[in-house]
């Protein structure tokens, strides 16, 4: 089937890449309408806008997706897909023509910055499958949070919470919010359990991966893969403000699995009990989702997308 016979419904976040989205879009919409898309679009007006405008184009029985952002209305997308009742997820194909901070999902799938590039990709049709992450915060009326990238306890959390004023200045956002948490962020006692037994004691953070890069171009878990049907775990334990700026560097060139507190695993669920009176952020793919103990497992080849 072309494109021309398909239908796809466009989802702009307005505010992605400080605002490139917005000023982008007339020249995406030329190009789209260059390659014979036959395509609604809407554009975002709050955070979670992106989910209620994937169910509504399900509902319309539209299920070609193209996300205009980042990582974050990739993340809110995924999670319309993955909670909409109307079909399985995998009848809903996806295509990103990435504006952000970060892009950090389109790395692990050579997914280009150039629009036209990402544009001749989702036209060729060739799609993809991989797994999605299910986080499940215990004792909370949260509904599930889905996540194709990413997701963490503790340190990396606190560092989403600081960069969104930093925004506008790329990618350095991420490292710039690492400095600045490490004066105030503190170790939390966690308990971590996989099939593999339980891990318990003082934490900088836990990370949970599917793909290979995230805040910035980070890679921070030791053998991520998005089509193994298995979530790979980093635990870092109590690093020391000194340690973690050695250790700087290699939290880009993947290096940091190999120090001697952290320890990598791969399950296909976790639990990670908390302190209390230390709880620390969630965040998946980038956002922030709450506090508390969390539930994660696998769902295998739940994402369809264009690659």
């Amino acid at each position: 089937m072309d494109v021309e016979s398909k239908s796809y419904f466009v989802i702009i976040n307005p505010t992605s890449g400080n605002g490139s989205s917005k000023k982008s879009w007339p020249k995406i919409k030329s190009l789209l309408e260059k390659h014979n898309f036959s395509f609604q679009f809407a554009f975002t007006s709050h955070s979670k806008h992106s989910i209620a405008l994937v169910h509504q184009a399900v509902k319309q029985n539209i299920k070609n997706i193209i996300s205009v952002g980042g990582d974050g209305t990739l993340h809110n997308i995924v999670n319309g897909i993955m909670t909409q009742n109307d079909v399985p997820s995998l009848e809903i194909n996806l295509g990103v023509i990435p504006i952000g901070t970060g892009n950090d999902w389109i790395k692990t799938h050579n997914i280009p910055l150039d629009f036209e590039a990402a544009i001749k990709i989702i036209k060729n049709g060739v799609l993809a499958t991989q797994d999605i992450g299910k986080i499940v915060i215990q004792n909370s009326s949260k509904p599930p949070v889905f996540f194709n990238n990413l997701a963490g306890v503790g340190f990396d959390g606190f560092v989403v919470s600081k960069i969104e004023k930093y925004k506008h200045i790329g990618t350095l956002a991420y490292l710039y919010g690492t400095l600045v948490s490490l004066f105030s962020f503190k170790n939390f006692e966690s308990k971590i359990t996989t099939n593999s037994g339980d891990i318990s004691g003082k934490t900088l953070m836990v990370l949970i991966g599917l793909c290979k890069f995230s805040g910035g171009g980070m890679q921070l878990t030791k053998n991520p893969d998005p089509f193994d049907g298995l979530l790979d775990i980093t635990i870092a334990q109590d690093f020391n403000k000194i340690e973690i700026i050695k250790n700087l560097a290699k939290l880009f060139n993947g290096t940091i699995t190999n120090y001697k507190k952290v320890i990598s695993l791969k399950t296909k669920s976790v639990s990670i009990k908390i302190n209390p009176n230390n709880a620390p952020y969630i965040q998946a793919d980038g956002e922030l989702i709450g506090t508390g103990n969390i539930e994660v497992s696998i769902v295998a080849k739940a994402f369809s997308f264009y690659c």
